[in-house]
């Protein structure tokens, strides 16, 4: 949870009982547009993304329909690599591949809605659906919801100081 110009905001994760589907929900107090930078611009994106504890290296980035990224996280020595493609890149929608190099066949097909809530304000929905139902719940028990709600924190603070 974060404070954000006085509002509380938090990152809601469901899982659908009826598909291997990841919902995510979260409000920013931003633009469309700077949402839409924070996720195809490698030195914002490389900034934020990921838990307070780790660094991101972008080593490939290709923010278009088409193309292709890779990035590595690291902390204390370890390496942990992910990769995939951009199917579809718009201002309003993104849809990619993502990969953990360490589970090579747990492919997922993210899309991410930026949705513009009037006010400065939009609402990020991403929906992440994983290649089966124990590889949804192997995600959800990674403890992926930490790396998710301190990335998005740390994005809220440089919407907030004029990073994005």
């Amino acid at each position: 949870m974060d404070q954000t110009m006085g509002k509380t905001t938090e990152t809601s994760i469901e899982a659908d009982p009826k598909l291997p589907v990841i919902w995510m929900t979260r409000d920013f107090a931003a633009t469309p547009e700077q949402l839409f930078r924070a996720h195809t611009d490698p030195a914002v994106f490389a900034r934020w993304a990921g838990p307070d504890a780790m660094n991101t290296r972008i080593e490939r980035w290709d923010a278009t329909t088409g193309g292709s990224w890779r990035y590595v996280t690291e902390r204390d020595g370890e390496e942990y690599a992910f990769h995939g493609c951009f199917h579809e890149v718009r201002p309003d929608r993104i849809v990619q591949t993502f990969t953990f190099e360490g589970h090579p066949d747990g492919v997922a097909l993210e899309t991410l809605w930026f949705e513009d809530l009037g006010d400065g304000r939009t609402r990020l929905r991403a929906q992440s659906l994983v290649d089966s139902f124990k590889g949804r719940d192997a995600w959800l028990r990674s403890g992926m919801e930490v790396g998710v709600d301190q990335g998005y924190a740390k994005l809220d603070r440089m919407i907030a100081d004029g990073t994005v």
